[in-house]
């Protein structure tokens, strides 16, 4: 097998497992626009909720259209390897370019308006903290769902366990918060007392604030992979088709 033939062969593979992430990635975007009883649903059924969390609410959408655009590059990248259509790479190495350029201005903008999502997500804290303190054991919806994330999660309220005071379950359970805010696993109450010896559990946006921030060097290098991939996917495709150009010549 000649330079030419293996970088067919690698094209064909490359964007098959492009195809079929981006069947997967379509696959999860559906779902998350049909399960109503998925976090997102959850966040959406929140009082007072900041308006731009609206935009985090389309998610399902955004990841429908990475999903279909990733369809569209690896059946590009196959074809064009395959069929060593000049049209279908040249339309390829146009599609991940201007990918590449999206991704290079969306992590830009995510650095200049990082205060800008750290006001949101305050405000948003505050929404949820308020959302259990008027609904959380009163609310079968609203209770499920939060008894729900918590369980999944292994965290209790928004902040801590402290969002559940003065809420109706709080009040009906004599000053008791959800088992699930603490780690014991025998039959005790789960009250103040034992949240102040050390076996309440973190809650869940600072758990998930801290997991990001324990796997930021992993994000970034996958970050990283990707934008090398892009690159490499490009040079391949347009040195294919340079030589299809020069054969056809």
């Amino acid at each position: 097998m000649g330079c030419f033939g293996f970088l067919k062969v690698m094209m064909f593979i490359f964007n098959g497992i492009i195809f079929l992430a981006g069947a997967a990635i379509l696959g999860v975007g559906i779902w998350v626009k049909v399960d109503s009883g998925s976090i997102l649903s959850f966040l959406g059924k929140i009082e007072d909720a900041p308006a731009e969390l609206n935009q985090v609410l389309n998610v399902g959408y955004l990841l429908i259209a990475i999903g279909l655009l990733l369809l569209v590059i690896g059946f590009l990248g196959c074809c064009g390897a395959v069929r060593e259509s000049r049209c279908m790479l040249m339309l390829f190495f146009i599609i991940v370019l201007v990918v590449f350029i999206a991704e290079v201005a969306g992590a830009v903008v995510i650095l200049v308006f990082r205060p800008l999502a750290d006001e949101l997500f305050k405000k948003f804290g505050t929404a949820a903290v308020k959302n259990i303190q008027k609904d959380y054991g009163k609310n079968p919806d609203i209770t499920g769902l939060w008894n729900t994330t918590m369980t999944t999660l292994k965290c209790c309220g928004f902040y801590n366990a402290t969002d559940f005071v003065g809420s109706p379950y709080y009040e009906d359970h004599n000053s008791q918060y959800p088992p699930q805010c603490c780690s014991t696993m025998n039959n005790n109450p789960c009250n103040q007392t034992m949240i102040d010896s050390g076996m309440g559990v973190t809650g869940c946006f600072p758990m998930i604030k801290r997991l990001i921030d324990d796997n930021a060097i992993v994000i970034v290098g996958v970050a990283l992979g990707i934008a090398a991939l892009e690159i490499c996917a490009m040079v391949v495709s347009m040195t294919l088709y340079c030589r299809i150009k020069s054969r056809g010549d």
